[in-house]
């Protein structure tokens, strides 16, 4: 009995022993690693994602574990509920009119990278550097030059009973993009008129879309010659396919602008490391990253190929206080729905 019980503790101490063996060799040796939340388009084959995590594993020898969440509202939410279990390091993607979301839960730390230097101070839309701008975009209706459909000249004209059945909408309650939509009809006709622009262009709408990759295929596939997006999708149709036919048009009364940010979770163990991917990003990322994502780089000094020629930015921009947005976000959706889907 005794001779089992030394045994026993012999064997617990050797375990014990080689666990901390283990343990100090992944801290000291061991191979540096940040995870990385992001939406599906950075991580898909035709984002940036797989050009980009290599380069920078390459450079600094840090192993960059990604972790696709769906999109940015699924994104920011599964880093919420997780909280300080979160195993992310840094998220990748969320968007300006979500950041009061992102705020109140504080899940944040603070990091001012150096490269801000070259960003202009209109896309840093967060003083304490929690949310930090990668790239940004400009919401357009895109319309199929070789349609036989006039392009409209400003929102209004889509009202139009010409337009019946040829305009392809997104959802805002399950939609960055459609948000985007929502968001510039509140810039433009206030909070008193949007709706009924709402049910004049939804009466003419072919669909409500869930999503923007439906709608896109939807409108490439030819159902319908106009759909919402970004001034900057035409960059794709240039840069791969070596065409014009897809223009985003540019109204007059103003275009609603998104921005994109990254940031770092005050629960990581892993801040250096995850503060070089965010300069990483704010740098050699910027064009693989714009290009990818349809969007403009917000460091200045990025060139950019000239198919941006066609990616037009309008000189009127509208962007919503991101406190306002909070506030307000719940009751214009539940509006929408009972004007748009519950009439």
């Amino acid at each position: 009995m005794k001779k089992r019980t030394i045994f026993t503790v012999l064997l617990v101490l050797l375990l014990a022993s080689c666990l901390f063996a283990q343990s100090a060799a992944e801290t000291t040796g061991g191979e540096r690693s940040i995870t990385l939340y992001c939406y599906d388009t950075f991580s898909s084959e035709w984002g940036s994602g797989p050009t980009l995590i290599p380069l920078f594993e390459e450079e600094t020898g840090i192993k960059v574990n990604v972790v696709s969440t769906g999109d940015a509202v699924e994104m920011l939410s599964r880093a919420i509920m997780e909280g300080d279990d979160c195993q992310a390091d840094l998220i990748m993607g969320i968007s300006d009119d979500q950041a009061s979301t992102a705020y109140e839960s504080g899940i944040f730390t603070s990091y001012e990278s150096p490269e801000l230097a070259n960003v202009d101070d209109s896309l840093e839309f967060d003083p304490e550097h929690r949310l930090i701008p990668f790239d940004y975009g400009v919401f357009a209706f895109v319309w199929d030059s070789e349609s036989d459909i006039p392009a409209p000249t400003c929102l209004d004209d889509l009202r139009d009973p010409v337009y019946k059945d040829k305009i392809i909408l997104i959802d805002p309650r399950t939609s960055s993009v459609g948000l985007g939509l929502l968001l510039w009809t509140i810039d433009v006709y206030g909070e008193d008129g949007y709706l009924d622009w709402w049910k004049d262009v939804g009466a003419n709408a072919l669909t409500i879309a869930d999503g923007w990759s439906s709608a896109y295929g939807l409108f490439t596939e030819g159902e319908a010659p106009l759909v919402i997006s970004y001034t900057t999708s035409p960059v794709y149709h240039v840069l791969w396919e070596d065409s014009t036919r897809y223009q985003a048009l540019i109204f007059p009364e103003g275009h609603h602008r998104t921005i994109e940010s990254i940031g770092i979770l005050e629960s990581s163990d892993n801040k250096e490391e995850a503060r070089m991917f965010v300069d990483f990003i704010l740098t050699e990322g910027q064009a693989e990253t714009a290009i990818a994502n349809s969007m403009y780089p917000v460091n200045s000094t990025t060139s950019l190929p000239d198919a941006y020629q066609w990616a037009p930015v309008p000189q009127k921009v509208f962007s919503m206080d991101t406190e306002y947005i909070a506030r307000n976000i719940d009751r214009w959706t539940t509006e929408w729905t009972e004007a748009m889907i519950n009439q």
